[in-house]
């Protein structure tokens, strides 16, 4: 198996199984009293169909190689580990920043100005899932 779209097919139609299976685990209920797993199921029903449309259609159109840079995996992994150690003995600002500095190395070109306008947003998300919502975000 050397193709992306195939690939990317096959790996949209098994995270949506491997939710999809566990919500079920929850009462569903219906659309007027909606159980615990309505929404993971609405979800992973809908993920199930653009897998399955990427699947049909990867068997349309050309072959594209599949290529795997395990320097931007590792890259991108570090990044994640990284938010999570800075965000738990640190606070999650400074994770966030840590991410989006981190991550975007393993981009084809990098932008200071560009990573602290992403930074910012993240940012400013979290302050506002933290205060208007509620959530418990150690941001500070």
């Amino acid at each position: 198996m050397n193709d992306r779209n195939l690939a990317r097919g096959l790996f949209l139609v098994a995270i949506s199984l491997a939710f999809g299976l566990q919500s079920l685990r929850y009462t569903i209920g219906d659309f007027s009293h909606a159980g615990p797993g309505l929404f993971p199921a609405l979800v992973s029903a809908l993920l199930f169909l653009i897998g399955v449309v990427t699947l049909i259609r990867s068997r349309l159109v050309e072959r594209v190689r599949l290529d795997l840079n395990l320097k931007n995996i590792a890259i991108i992994i570090a990044s994640l580990c990284g938010f999570a150690l800075i965000s738990e003995h640190l606070n999650m600002i400074a994770g966030i920043v840590f991410m989006v500095f981190c991550s975007t190395l393993a981009g084809t070109s990098y932008s200071w100005m560009r990573n602290l306008k992403i930074a910012a947003g993240l940012v400013a998300m979290a302050l506002l899932l933290q205060k208007l919502l509620g959530l418990n975000l150690p941001l500070y």
